[in-house]
């Protein structure tokens, strides 16, 4: 018996003898290889030498000249081209109104629906939207109504509208209404590319309540509005403080960044003299930018 630790024998498989391969293999062999390797030219006879079309007539043939009209070079005339008809897919957009935007919306909807010949009141002229629903049904083509029950102003595309994003910028007008912008503000964004809003609360920066918070919006707003309009007026924006707390801010890209930073400067204690100087300063720029 081979000790434990003995190498153990491994049986290698024998390779199986080459059988020698004689002359006459040899010669066949080399005879395919260069039968393979040879190509063999024919030329085409003049007869066949003409394309031929599969599906189609002769082209002097009357049937071909019947299907198709031909002037007088022998060159097939088309008719004109017409455009296609663009089929844009039916879509319903509800955009719910708050409670605190429903009166005036409901105070303004006759107007809106008289179209042109309403009428704005005497006092107040901004209050009149007829002018702002137009660019939804004269331009953009859309159906739009008000459901009472479920709060909430409808949009709809028509036959007529032709613009693939036509409901998507109805939309974004109806929310910056809801919001509180006014109307004149609120056309900016079917009548201009790149306007958004951008919305926060004033807790998003720094926790107040009470007395502390309304102190924070005293300061955004400023007496009779000068220091919202003045940050309105030097970043080109448009601001508006909602329910005590919400702020939104209605521009460009750059302008709501520039307007955000003086509002977040005035939550967060800054005095009003250094806010303007900012402005002051962020107005100079832009005037030598332009």
């Amino acid at each position: 018996m081979p000790a434990p630790t003995a190498a153990k024998k491994v049986d290698v498989p024998v390779a199986p003898e080459a059988q020698p391969i004689s002359q006459d293999e040899v010669e066949t062999l080399l005879d395919a290889a260069a039968a393979a390797n040879t190509l063999t030219l024919t030329e085409i006879p003049a007869e066949t030498s003409t394309p031929i079309l599969l599906g189609a007539s002769d082209p002097g043939s009357d049937d071909f000249a019947a299907g198709m009209d031909i002037d007088e070079e022998s060159r097939p005339k088309f008719a004109a081209a017409k455009d296609a008809e663009t089929a844009v897919r039916r879509e319903v957009r509800k955009i719910p109104i708050p409670p605190h935007r429903m009166s005036p919306l409901k105070a303004s909807w006759s107007k809106i629906r008289q179209g042109r010949g309403a009428r704005a009141p005497a006092n107040n002229s901004r209050s009149d939207v007829r002018h702002s629903y137009t660019p939804l049904v004269e331009n953009l083509k859309l159906q739009v109504r008000m459901n009472i029950k479920t709060k909430a102003v409808e949009l709809r595309t028509s036959k007529s509208t032709t613009e693939t994003g036509a409901i998507q910028k109805g939309e974004d007008f109806v929310r910056a209404y809801a919001m509180g912008f006014e109307v004149e503000d609120a056309v900016a964004i079917l009548r201009l590319d790149g306007i958004y809003i951008q919305s926060f609360e004033i807790k998003d920066v720094k926790t107040l309540e009470g007395d502390h918070l309304a102190r924070a919006v005293g300061r955004i707003v400023g007496k009779d509005g000068r220091t919202k309009y003045a940050i309105e007026n030097t970043t080109k924006t448009r601001i508006v403080v909602a329910g005590g707390s919400k702020i939104h801010i209605l521009g460009g890209f750059k302008e709501i960044g520039m307007a955000r930073e003086s509002v977040v400067s005035l939550i967060l204690g800054k005095p009003p003299g250094k806010v303007y100087g900012n402005l002051r300063s962020i107005s100079a720029r832009l005037k030598e930018r332009f």
